[in-house]
C-alpha cells in the first residue's frame, strides 16, 4: 500500500472515528464476538496491516497452500458440497423407512443415527438400555440388524454413508464391510466416513466406554486398518462439534478439536505409519452457530490452520494432507424450544456461514429438534433449504465470497493468535490425553457454559421469543410432534433372543475369546472385532470383552 495512501486512509479514519467513540462514550456500548474478541465499528486496510495480515501467507489462492480460501481450485464452481442429513430411530425397520424418504427427497447420502445404549456398547436388552432404545437413534445390536437397516439402499450410489459412532466405529464399520461383501459391492468404491473420534467424548458428551488411553488404542488400530486395506475410506473424522454444544467459544472449538487430531496423529505415527498415507483420509467436524462472521473466519481458519500444522510439525508433503475437508452441522443448541419455526431463520443463518466459509458437508437441524426427533415435514425443510442455497442464491458464482473482506481477516488472524496460544497450552501439559485426565477441559467448558446461560438470563445475549419479545404461550403456534414406535423396543428385544438362539454360539464363543487374547497383547484389534462380527457376536457381547480388558471409565468431577 503506498505510503500516501495509508496516510489519507489514516487520516480519515481519525476523524470518521472521533466522532463515533463520542457515541460509544455516550451509549456504553462495546461490543464482541461470542468468543469474546473485541469488535471495532469499522475496519480498513490498516487493521491488515496492523494485525500483520500478508495475502500470500495468510489468503492466497483456492486450491493452494495454506488452502484459507478453499480446498479445491474452484470449489462450488465445480461440485457443491455434499448435502447430507443426520438421522435414525426406532429399530433398523423405521430408521431403513426414513432413509428411503431422505434419498428419494434429493439428499445424496445421510448419517447413521446411533441410540444411545448403542453408543455406550450395551444391546437393546443390556438392562441399561431399557427405556432408551431406539429414542435418539437407531437401535443396532448385530450385523443382522445392519442388514435389515441397509435394505434395499444402494451403497455404491450414495455420494456420502457416515456414522457417530465413536469408539465403537471399529465394531460398526466391521459391520458396514460385512454387509458390503455380502452383496458383492466393490468396497473401495464406497464413500465411507466414520467418525470415530472418541477423545471428544472425555471433553463433551459423556457417552465414553473405556479409559482415554484405551480408547486411543481402539481408535488407533482401526485408522491403522483401514489406512491400510481401504485407501478411499475415512476412518476418522475429529469432532470439535461436540466440544461447541457443550459450551465452547468457536476458538476453543478449533483449539480442541486441533489438539485432539494432534494425539491422534501421534499415535499414528507411533505405530510407524507415514504421514501422507493416512493424514488425507481425515476430517474435521464443526458446528455452525449464530455468529455468523466469526463461523465464517472460523472455517477458513480451520483450513489455514491444518495445513500449517501437517507441513510444519509433521512434515507432510502430500497436499491431500496438507488440504483438510471439513464436516459441519448447524448448532441444535442455538435453537429455541419457543417459537419453533423461528429456528427455520436460525438454521438458514447457519448454513449460510457454513457454505461461504467453504466447507465439504453440510448437515442441517430441524426446525423441531429442541422438541422431538424430526418430523418428516421438518426434515423435508431442511433438505430444501440447502439445496435452495445451492441452487438458487448464486453462492457458487464465485470463489470464497469473504475473501479479502477486512473484518473477516482481521477476525480470521485474531481467532488464529488465540487458538495457537490454547494448542501451545495443551502441548505443555503434555497432550490431549493428559488435557483429558487433568480435567482441564471440563472447567473450561463447566465455565463457558455458565457465562452463556447468565448472559441470556441477564439478556446480554437476546434469543428471539425466549428474552425477547416473549409470547404469551396461548399465542404460540403449534408444531407437529414426531414420537418414535413405541414397540421398537420390544421388537429389537425379540430379535436379539431370536438371533442368540439360532445362531453357531461355539463359533461366537471362539472369535470373542480370540478377540479377549488379542485385546491383550499389540496386534491389531480389528481382524478379531471383523470375525466376531460375521460370527453374529453382538456389539453389547464385543463391547464387553472389551471392557474386561480395559476397564469401564468412569469420569472425576471436576469444578472450576
Amino acid at each position: 500500500m503506498r505510503k500516501e495512501y495509508k496516510n489519507q486512509i489514516h487520516q480519515e479514519y481519525e476523524k470518521w472515528s472521533g466522532n463515533y467513540l463520542k457515541e460509544v462514550i455516550e451509549r456504553k456500548k462495546e461490543f464482541f464476538t461470542f468468543s469474546g474478541i473485541p469488535v471495532k465499528p469499522v475496519y480498513t486496510p490498516l487493521d491488515l496491516g496492523k494485525a500483520e495480515f500478508d495475502y500470500m501467507k495468510d489468503l492466497g489462492f483456492s486450491g493452494q497452500y495454506p488452502f484459507t480460501r478453499g480446498r479445491t481450485r474452484l470449489v462450488y464452481r465445480k461440485n457443491f458440497w455434499v448435502r447430507s442429513q443426520f438421522s435414525g430411530f426406532g429399530d433398523p425397520h423405521d430408521a431403513n423407512s426414513r432413509y428411503k424418504y431422505i434419498l428419494d427427497k434429493g439428499q445424496k447420502g445421510f448419517s447413521i443415527a446411533l441410540d444411545l445404549p448403542t453408543q455406550s456398547g450395551y444391546d437393546s436388552d443390556h438392562k441399561l438400555a431399557h427405556g432408551e432404545v431406539g429414542k435418539c437413534g437407531v437401535s443396532i445390536s448385530s450385523i443382522k440388524d445392519m442388514e435389515d437397516l441397509l435394505d434395499g439402499i444402494p451403497l455404491e450410489k450414495l455420494e456420502e454413508l457416515s456414522s457417530d459412532a465413536k469408539v465403537i466405529s471399529i465394531i460398526i464399520t466391521a459391520m458396514l464391510i460385512s454387509i458390503a461383501k455380502r452383496r458383492s459391492v466393490d468396497i473401495h468404491n464406497l464413500k465411507l466416513r466414520i467418525q470415530t473420534d472418541g477423545l471428544k467424548d472425555f471433553i463433551a458428551t459423556g457417552n465414553y466406554i473405556f479409559p482415554p488411553r484405551a480408547a486411543l488404542r481402539i481408535i488407533t488400530d482401526m485408522v491403522q486398518y483401514c489406512t491400510k486395506n481401504f485407501p478411499n475410506w475415512a476412518p476418522i473424522t475429529v469432532c470439535g462439534y461436540h466440544i461447541r454444544e457443550a459450551g465452547s467459544t468457536a476458538v476453543q472449538e478449533v483449539a480442541f478439536t486441533m489438539s485432539n487430531a494432534i494425539a491422534y496423529i501421534e499415535s499414528l505415527l507411533a505405530r510407524g505409519l507415514n504421514i501422507d498415507d493416512f493424514a488425507p483420509k481425515f476430517f474435521l467436524f464443526f458446528t455452525s452457530n449464530m455468529d455468523f462472521f466469526e463461523e465464517i473466519a472460523k472455517f477458513r481458519l480451520a483450513r489455514k490452520l491444518w495445513s500449517r500444522l501437517l507441513k510444519n510439525r509433521f512434515g507432510a508433503k502430500d497436499p491431500k494432507s496438507l488440504a483438510i475437508r471439513i464436516v459441519c452441522y448447524t448448532a441444535g443448541s442455538a435453537l429455541t424450544r419457543e417459537e419453533p419455526l423461528n429456528n427455520v431463520m436460525r438454521v438458514t443463518m447457519e448454513a449460510l456461514a457454513a457454505v461461504l466459509g467453504g466447507i465439504d458437508v453440510l448437515y442441517l437441524s430441524s426446525y423441531d429438534e429442541t422438541y422431538c426427533l424430526p418430523s418428516e415435514e421438518a426434515m423435508k425443510l431442511a433438505m430444501r433449504t440447502q439445496q435452495i442455497l445451492a441452487y438458487e442464491s448464486g453462492i457458487s458464482n464465485t470463489v470464497d465470497l469473504m475473501g479479502g473482506s477486512y473484518y473477516v481477516e482481521w477476525l480470521t488472524k485474531q481467532m488464529e493468535k488465540q487458538v495457537l496460544e490454547y494448542i501451545k497450552k495443551i502441548d505443555e501439559m503434555g497432550g490431549s490425553i493428559n488435557a483429558i485426565e487433568n480435567g482441564y477441559y471440563d472447567k473450561i467448558l463447566e465455565h463457558e457454559a455458565y457465562k452463556h446461560q447468565m448472559d441470556i438470563e441477564k439478556k446480554e445475549k437476546i434469543l428471539i421469543g425466549n428474552n425477547y419479545n416473549i409470547m404469551a404461550e396461548k399465542n404460540r403456534q403449534p408444531i407437529e410432534i414426531f414420537k418414535t414406535n413405541p414397540s421398537a423396543e420390544k421388537r429389537q428385544i425379540e430379535k436379539l433372543k431370536k438371533l442368540r438362539e439360532e445362531r453357531d454360539n461355539l463359533k461366537v464363543k471362539r472369535s470373542l475369546d480370540k478377540l479377549k487374547k488379542i485385546a491383550r497383547g499389540n496386534d491389531n484389534l480389528f481382524p478379531p472385532i471383523l470375525e466376531s462380527v460375521q460370527s453374529y457376536a453382538t456389539l453389547g457381547e464385543i463391547c464387553g470383552i472389551l471392557r474386561e480388558i480395559y476397564g469401564q471409565y468412569n469420569e472425576e468431577t471436576h469444578y472450576f
